[in-house]
């Protein structure tokens, strides 16, 4: 019999090796925010909250990409509220907009170039009851079909900003999946950039699962 605190080791390790087997890694996260942008779609958000399994599937991103990008965060530099953009990848980057919405972003690419894939929609999968419940009861396809309706769902907000979802106890993670064959993607311009100058406002940087019922509006 093992002694206890060995015990502990080893159960750590095996937990540790069984995330990495059925988790995304830093190293997904570490490559072109474009690419990562498409690797995600069919992959499962998953949200622990308060004893409770919420996911979903990812059907629809966009890419956010330096400090030259006119819709990115980063135009402006790295200040209190970027710097997790300029942080390591695989880090959640959560911000709040219109002074109502949270959204939740993935950053990128390597450490002190800011870059992050918004996701923009998921396809309801686990604690769907539970998400109801913060969306007021709403049918299925419309509880996540929506970057700032995907963070009520989850109960995703100011506190995640920041979490490292390549942990093996992250409270935010993504699982594995087969790769989304390119006859199932589409790639349109971003939405909501308001004034946002070209090039960068019809750059078709957003990427979603060809007629899918559960993407945004």
């Amino acid at each position: 019999m093992l002694p206890i605190g060995l015990n502990n080791l080893v159960a750590r390790v095996l937990l540790v090796r069984a995330f990495d087997s059925h988790f995304l890694s830093r190293s997904f996260f570490l490559r072109s925010t474009r690419y990562v942008a498409r690797e995600l779609l069919g992959c499962r958000l998953v949200r622990e909250l308060n004893g409770d399994r919420l996911s979903g599937t990812i059907v629809e991103t966009e890419a956010y990409i330096g400090e030259k990008d006119l819709a990115c965060h980063a135009r402006v530099g790295k200040t209190q509220r970027t710097k997790v953009l300029y942080g390591p990848p695989g880090f959640a980057y959560v911000y709040f907009t219109y002074g109502m919405h949270w959204l939740l972003n993935l950053v990128t690419e390597r450490e002190g170039f800011p870059a992050a894939v918004l996701i923009r929609a998921i396809q309801p999968l686990e604690g769907i009851e539970s998400m109801q419940v913060r969306r007021g009861d709403k049918p299925i396809p419309q509880l996540a079909n929506g970057p700032a309706k995907l963070t009520q769902a989850m109960g995703i907000g100011l506190k995640e900003n920041g979490l490292d979802c390549c942990q093996a106890d992250s409270l935010i993670y993504i699982e594995k999946c087969a790769k989304m064959p390119s006859s199932s993607i589409v790639a349109t311009p971003r939405i909501g950039l308001g004034q946002t100058p070209e090039p960068w406002f019809s750059k078709p940087w957003r990427y979603l699962v060809k007629e899918n019922k559960f993407l945004s509006k």
